[in-house]
């Protein structure tokens, strides 16, 4: 008999738990977190600058009468009748958390209601913007239509409320001066996170707001003492420029200009015609398309885009530099190196004709800090066209500074490149809003 003993794996030894170990992988945590809430954020909260004293709000009973209530408000030590008139013109929501000792209540949407609380005398649409829409396009903004008042009465029950099936992108919870105890928000987004909001229970010099995105749910817990009353604006976005699906440009140009317009277009029917902008718009035309300026555009340019939309046409930005042309959905960038190519045979043209014709501003075959020579523009014209743009010739533009002259500036914007000799130069670009006319 053998006196080997079965072999058997031995099991893993359990490591000790290590304090610094566990510390380090605590604060990663909490910074991923951090940085999770920080890139993300879908709630926000603030304080409204307003004595409550100033507040008043108007509101008419289902027997047809109209009454007042006046704030500040604590109902434990002074019920106003008219906040017992507002009650009972109100309904309950729909709850599914059984036993409550009170319902939560809304105002009919039906019987009218207004408030001295005007949401335009106040910056909270701009924090709203700020932080929840950052990246809200240039020409768009928010504006706010009142939703409902909702009523939390002492001991409510907990109810989420139904996400709103209109055109909203967020929802601003305005908390009125009635003082209570309890009644923490909480909002919970898409994707699980959760916000609480404390508040401080209708006390204090300020109206207290908290703002939140539409895809969000959210809940008032329940109120332990005293009464919590809301109101909810529904947060639209709008476009007030010549740009979007749906412009909705806020000016028209007059009639003097639009007579001015016509007999152009007339005599220009079946050609492609193009006007210099002349605002100077700060943008680098390597990284952003003409396009991009449409929400910009200022003074003359606005106007005659404007007019140009009045007339059903549909005219574009396009960058164009020492008579060449880039298309419309195209940047100016080309490389920092010179490599040979068939474009090296592109053939020179009179420098007269590569400053864009009659343009004082632009002198030179290709406008830059410094004035390049022969080489110099040559290599400048092998990238240029390398990059995508046409010379104008070739185009079936026509540009009307080369038909009147063209008076004031043009607008120049600039393209930094690296020059065959390896120093930083800038290329300066112009813009033409260019248009068909049928």
């Amino acid at each position: 008999m053998s006196g080997k003993v079965p072999f058997s794996p031995s099991k893993q030894r359990r490591r000790g738990s290590d304090p610094e170990y566990d510390s380090q992988a605590a604060y990663r945590a909490a910074l991923a977190a951090l940085v999770n809430a920080k890139s993300r954020p879908f709630a926000v909260s603030g304080r409204v600058p307003m004595d409550p004293g100033n507040l008043t709000l108007f509101f008419r009973s289902k027997s047809g009468i109209s009454h007042s209530l006046d704030f500040p408000i604590d109902v434990d030590l002074d019920m106003p009748p008219a906040l017992d008139v507002l009650i009972a013109s109100c309904m309950p929501h729909p709850s599914a958390s059984g036993y409550a000792e009170n319902e939560t209540l809304f105002y009919p949407p039906n019987l009218p209601l207004t408030a001295t609380l005007e949401l335009a005398n106040h910056p909270i649409l701009e924090a709203v913007r700020n932080t929840l829409f950052p990246a809200l396009p240039v020409g768009h903004y928010l504006t706010a239509v009142r939703d409902k008042l909702e009523i939390w009465p002492k001991g409510n029950a907990v109810t989420v409320q139904t996400r709103p099936l209109d055109n909203r992108v967020a929802t601003v919870l305005v908390t009125l001066p009635v003082k209570f105890r309890g009644g923490s928000l909480i909002v919970r987004s898409g994707d699980g996170m959760e916000e609480k909001f404390y508040g401080r229970g209708g006390k204090g010099a300020d109206l207290e707001w908290a703002a939140f995105l539409a895809d969000c749910d959210y809940e008032i817990q329940p109120v332990r003492s005293g009464c919590r009353i809301t109101i909810s604006y529904a947060v639209q976005v709008k476009s007030f420029g010549p740009a979007g699906l749906q412009p909705d440009p806020l000016i028209t140009p007059s009639d003097q200009f639009l007579d001015l317009l016509s007999p152009v277009l007339n005599m220009s029917r079946g050609r492609r015609i193009a006007f210099y902008l002349t605002g100077e718009y700060g943008v680098n035309p390597g990284e952003v398309l003409a396009e991009s300026l449409v929400p910009n555009l200022k003074g003359g340019d606005s106007i005659l885009y404007h007019a140009l939309k009045l007339y059903k046409l549909s005219p574009e930005l396009r960058w164009t530099a020492g008579g060449y042309i880039w298309a419309v959905d195209q940047t100016v960038e080309f490389a920092n190196e010179t490599a040979d190519s068939p474009t090296a045979s592109v053939a020179r043209q009179p420098l007269s004709v590569l400053s864009g014709a009659r343009l004082p501003p632009i002198h030179g075959p290709f406008s830059s800090a410094s004035e390049p020579g022969e080489d110099e523009a040559d290599d400048l014209r092998q990238r240029v066209v390398k990059s995508g743009a046409v010379p104008i010739t070739e185009t079936d533009i026509v540009i009307v500074s080369d038909i009147v002259t063209f008076p004031g500036l043009v607008a120049k914007e600039r393209v930094p490149f690296v020059s065959a000799m390896g120093e930083i130069e800038k290329l300066v670009v112009n813009v033409l809003m260019v248009v068909y006319v049928p």
